[in-house]
């Protein structure tokens, strides 16, 4: 124990590696545009491999594009410690979501490096291919097919609205990997700035994540008749705008009536025949569900499908409701939450336990190793957004914490 303390990271660098990746994709109101398995995202990726290498790394790509950048450790036959996130985007997101997870786990590496220590696991740096699912639905995907919650045609046939598949797309940017999908793993952990204001608002620099929020994800197709916007009647309208504006309003009433631990948005809707003189025959829209509870989430499920056989009942439309992505609520292991603490306490941070709202590539990991998370602030809480940002000193401090947390689970050979 006492060869472990006073062991850092180096801060400065970690900080310049992520200013350095920001500028690949970057927007002009200060954020990045890297979607899954664009060009863009295969420069990140060409990036973070080259930096790697230069670690003294090798390098495996798996059949869903997951990148594994391997330190070996004394015994090269034990299942690795592995860290990582991932790399790609929202279309307007920030330069820490994902990527500080990523580059926290470099930095790690480099610090081991510089440390001159030897593990006895290996350690091993992970980039989760498509996390945010904004270009292919759903998200997560490539760490839900190394879990087993997807099989592999599954994940290689998502495709993107212009209908080119991540298959398609790995091949194209030249990360469809060989490597099976899946193997043992002796713990994971993710660091992950909170996205969103509770670490801020309170002055901690370190959130403990003990669970994070299960997660329902919904398309409906809402059905109504075209017609012309002049001659037909208020009363002989099925317009399905209408009957999508009031499902709006419901699913945020269930947001509020399932609180203070509930949250309920739609976040996507396309209306057709989008024409300002035709009443809309068709709406699709999403609707996204998060609570800690399964129970709960059961409840909000039952009251949006009655909601919305309610409200397109009075206006005479039709619905479908397809839920696309579930997964239950995580508790992270105890263990890897205890070495997550350890580090906290030896470096003296202000700290409190959390449960993350936002779903992360660790809560599929949970299913199949020993896993733990690690929260910085990002200052007012905003996330998914170009202005999204973090201080030098939490974005040190969360490497500290990791740096910590790895070698409690890989073993420091002294």
């Amino acid at each position: 124990m006492s060869e472990q303390r006073n062991l850092s990271i180096n801060g400065d660098r970690l900080w310049q590696s992520l200013m350095d990746m920001a500028k690949i994709g970057a927007t002009p109101k200060g954020g990045v545009c890297r979607l899954a398995l664009t060009d863009v995202d295969k420069a990140g990726r060409d990036l973070f491999v080259d930096w790697c290498r230069a670690a003294g790394c090798s390098i495996t790509v798996d059949r869903m594009g997951n990148i594994f950048a391997r330190r070996p450790g004394r015994n090269n036959d034990l299942a690795p410690v592995v860290t990582g996130s991932h790399l790609d985007s929202q279309p307007t997101g920030g330069r820490f979501d994902g990527v500080y997870g990523v580059l926290a786990g470099l930095e790690v590496v480099r610090s081991l490096n510089d440390l001159g220590l030897e593990t006895e696991h290996p350690v091993e740096v992970a980039v989760w291919t498509n996390e945010e699912g904004s270009r292919f639905a759903p998200a997560m995907v490539a760490s839900g097919v190394f879990a087993g919650v997807f099989d592999l045609d599954y994940g290689l046939s998502r495709a993107d609205p212009d209908g080119k598949t991540m298959g398609e797309e790995l091949a194209r940017i030249g990360y469809a990997g060989d490597a099976p999908v899946g193997r043992p793993v002796h713990a994971y952990f993710e660091a992950h700035i909170e996205q969103g204001p509770i670490l801020e608002a309170e002055g901690k620099t370190i959130g403990v994540v003990t669970d994070a929020q299960g997660q329902r994800w919904y398309e409906l197709n809402i059905t109504g008749v075209e017609s012309h916007a002049g001659p037909t009647p208020m009363t002989r309208r099925k317009d399905a705008l209408l009957g999508a504006a009031r499902i709006v309003d419901l699913v945020n009433r269930i947001g509020h009536q399932f609180a203070p631990r509930a949250c309920a948005t739609v976040g996507m809707m396309q209306v057709y025949p989008n024409s300002r003189n035709v009443i809309p025959g068709k709406v699709f829209m999403t609707v996204d569900f998060r609570h800690p509870e399964d129970a709960t989430l059961a409840e909000m499920d039952k009251a949006m499908r009655e909601g919305v056989a309610k409200i397109c009942d009075e206006i005479g439309l039709g619905a479908e409701i397809d839920q696309i992505f579930y997964y239950a609520p995580v508790h992270f292991d105890d263990a890897c939450i205890d070495a997550v603490r350890k580090g906290v306490a030896e470096h003296g941070f202000t700290a409190r336990d959390m449960v993350s709202g936002a779903g992360h590539d660790a809560c599929y990991l949970a299913r199949v190793a020993p896993t733990g998370m690690v929260f910085i602030p990002c200052i007012d809480g905003i996330s998914h957004n170009e202005v999204e940002d973090a201080t030098p000193e939490w974005v040190s401090a969360g490497g500290q914490v990791l740096l910590r947390a790895i070698l409690e689970k890989a073993g420091q050979v002294n």
